[in-house]
């Protein structure tokens, strides 16, 4: 695809990195709320903290935001207990008031920013097949020569980004996200202690089939390995534990 303007980035000005997370909504599957994950946040914003970038919070329609409770260090199931980076984003006031008060993403200046990063969570798989605002913005940002970002279920935003002419934006490129040995792995979880009948799946569809679908060259790392892809200016994270990995690769894109 010819891009209009295929290198927009100052190399001496102070990159802007939009980080989108999910607003809360309610699993229509299994009735339980669901929001964003802490360390698909919290890991991305201290890799673009540390290179010197700006970072600034949005979700697709503004607004306090939640987040799925096994992703929390406190949470009783002890499943994200180990998450540092994320107990630290926590008990940092000024942090969590912008999760509290997150912008709209119709407010990202496609000018005023150099990547946009659209976090997961369990949300975005309920939610963004009617965020247009995102969709729209998740596009703009790639055909501006950009580099736009999606991490574990955030990727689901790629089921619905078309270029302006009616393409899927993932045909024909090498992508990754939530694989289905994982989404397995969480199904097996839920039904092993009874919390779903067996056979009852999660989530409404999956990242690694729709992609393929779609045309993408889908890869992955293996169950729970971090593990990101860049093709072009389009990158991709598989799950919770590819936050820095994910980041890592904006930056190399962006450049310090």
């Amino acid at each position: 695809m010819s891009l209009m303007n295929p290198n927009p980035v100052n190399a001496a000005a102070r990159k802007r990195v939009a980080i989108v997370i999910a607003n809360p909504a309610v699993s229509s599957i299994t009735g339980w709320p669901v929001g964003f994950w802490w360390s698909e946040l919290s890991h991305p914003y201290l890799s673009f903290v540390e290179a010197g970038y700006e970072v600034e919070i949005f979700s697709p329609e503004g607004g306090a935001c939640a987040a799925d409770a096994m992703s929390d260090p406190n949470d009783a199931s002890g499943y994200s207990k180990t998450d540092l980076i994320s107990q630290g984003f926590l008990h940092t006031p000024e942090l969590l008031a912008r999760v509290a008060a997150t912008k709209p993403v119709r407010d990202i200046a496609l000018e005023a920013f150099d990547a946009i990063v659209v976090a997961g969570g369990q949300a975005p798989m309920f939610t963004f097949e009617s965020a247009s605002a995102l969709q729209e913005k998740f596009v703009a940002f790639y055909t501006a020569g950009k580099v736009a970002a999606a991490l574990c279920h955030g990727a689901a935003i790629l089921r619905y980004a078309r270029l302006p002419d009616g393409t899927p934006l993932v045909r024909g490129k090498t992508v990754t996200g939530f694989a289905n040995v994982e989404e397995d792995f969480a199904d097996n979880a839920v039904w092993q202690y009874g919390l779903l009948p067996r056979g009852t799946h999660l989530m409404p569809w999956r990242i690694e089939d729709e992609l393929r679908a779609l045309g993408a060259n889908y890869v992955q790392a293996g169950l729970w390995r971090s593990f990101a892809v860049r093709d072009g200016n389009l990158v991709t994270g598989q799950q919770n534990f590819s936050g820095a990995e994910t980041a890592r690769l904006v930056i190399e894109a962006l450049g310090r």
